[in-house]
């Protein structure tokens, strides 16, 4: 009886076994979204590992929204462009970093250039205008919102004189510095965004106000490394990445504006003395 059942156990057995890999495959493989959120979360852990190489603290501590586009290629013979696709967060009025927005990054040159490299670009919002532009999909740095290479490391509030909406900066090579971005194109990625959120034609605005969510460990270990480079804590949103019913505090918004002066983030604040715009 048993050299009669073998045959038929053994060919079950491969029929099962052929069967499960890609099952475990659709479970166990991330999406192309929640790949681009593992690859930023890299970036910003590894740049907050070398505080000599980083964003200095003040500058993220002002920050209203955070962009991470890792690896964004830069290829050129004589007309040069580069492109890569990354991931946005913004504050709320509550200072809490909002659910993960995807988006892309486009731009080019003209000019002798010959080979490719790949960079990690990183971008500090540090007024409200700035994040309140990306609302309609796209703008262009340095057009519809004005950008700077953005100090690095402890070079202290010295750099804080430097007046930008937008502060870029780049790693390659091991390399982390303040970039030059004029004319850079940042785009709303809609197939990732729609595709994320299991939603059609999801907007800007329903990802920050939380209408749409996903509760991806990807998402939440994002949101924590950018609340780490903010404030130093590992407290996130209870949005997109975070786990059902978290009930960790958001990220406080930095020190109140002078007296007399309209209370926003920092970099906004009007001096003591002057007329807040």
């Amino acid at each position: 009886m048993n050299r009669v059942l073998l045959p038929i156990v053994r060919l079950g057995a491969a029929a099962l076994l052929a069967f499960l890999p890609p099952a475990f495959a659709q479970t166990t493989e991330p999406s192309r979204e929640d790949a681009r959120l593992i690859t930023s979360t890299q970036v910003l852990e590894e740049l907050r590992a070398t505080p000599d190489q980083n964003v200095p603290d003040w500058l993220m501590q002002r920050a209203y929204g955070v962009a991470v586009i890792p690896e964004v290629i830069k290829g050129a013979f004589v007309f040069g462009g580069r492109y890569g696709s990354g991931v946005l967060t913004v504050r709320d009025a509550a200072g809490r970093f909002s659910n993960p927005i995807f988006i892309t990054l486009a731009g080019g040159s003209v000019g002798w250039q010959v080979g490719a490299t790949s960079t990690d670009v990183v971008l500090v919002f540090v007024t409200q205008r700035s994040v309140e532009h990306f609302a309609l999909g796209k703008f262009t740095l340095g057009a519809d919102a004005s950008v700077a290479a953005g100090p690095v490391g402890r070079q202290g509030e010295a750099a804080a004189g430097i007046h930008a909406e937008i502060y870029s900066y780049s790693r390659s090579r091991g390399l982390f510095a303040g970039v030059a971005l004029d004319g850079t194109v940042i785009a709303f990625d809609r197939r990732a965004n729609n595709a994320f959120y299991h939603s059609e034609e999801v907007t800007t605005t329903e990802i920050t106000a939380g209408k749409v969510t996903s509760h991806s460990e990807s998402g939440r270990r994002f949101l924590a490394a950018v609340a780490t480079s903010a404030n130093g804590s590992g407290s996130e949103p209870a949005g997109a990445g975070s786990t059902s019913g978290s009930s960790a505090p958001p990220v406080p918004p930095p020190a109140p504006a002078p007296s007399g002066a309209v209370k926003t983030y920092p970099m906004e604040d009007a001096q003591p003395g002057t007329e807040p715009k």
